[in-house]
């Protein structure tokens, strides 16, 4: 199996905040854990506002991001393209739901990839396969 990992379960393993999601990592072959280019954009804007406040810990988040995230995830950060961006419009109808969030769940769909999210609420109307380490879902 393949999974999307969302930017909460890369935040949270990050603090070690969850055992249980820590050993699930731990456990998964890395070439079956991908990203979304969401993810590193979410994660660049958090570190860039880390950095206006508190330089010491925006310097600690980014070396997190260029020493960790950037290489355990080389050749595994998925784009959006024509197809992932078509897709998430359609997640919109007939609710909007928001932008982000439709562009992983879209990647989900459009790579048949489990998302490991803690929001597991936030994507079930997508219809996507949901799995929260957490909770063992």
């Amino acid at each position: 199996m393949r999974y999307l990992l969302d930017t909460n379960v890369l935040s949270d393993a990050r603090r070690q905040t969850f055992p249980e999601l820590n050993a699930w990592l731990a456990s998964q072959v890395r070439a079956d854990l991908t990203i979304s280019i969401i993810s590193l954009l979410e994660i660049e804007r958090g570190i860039l506002q880390v950095e206006r406040r508190d330089a010491s810990a925006g310097q600690h988040l980014r070396a997190w991001l260029e020493a960790e995230i950037m290489p355990a995830f080389s050749g595994l950060i998925l784009p959006i393209d024509v197809s992932v961006a078509r897709t998430a419009a359609g997640l919109h109808v007939p609710d909007p739901m928001p932008e982000m969030d439709a562009l992983i769940a879209a990647t989900a769909i459009v790579h048949d990839l489990i998302l490991v999210t803690h929001n597991t609420r936030d994507f079930e109307r997508t219809g996507i396969r949901l799995l929260d380490p957490r909770r063992g879902e």
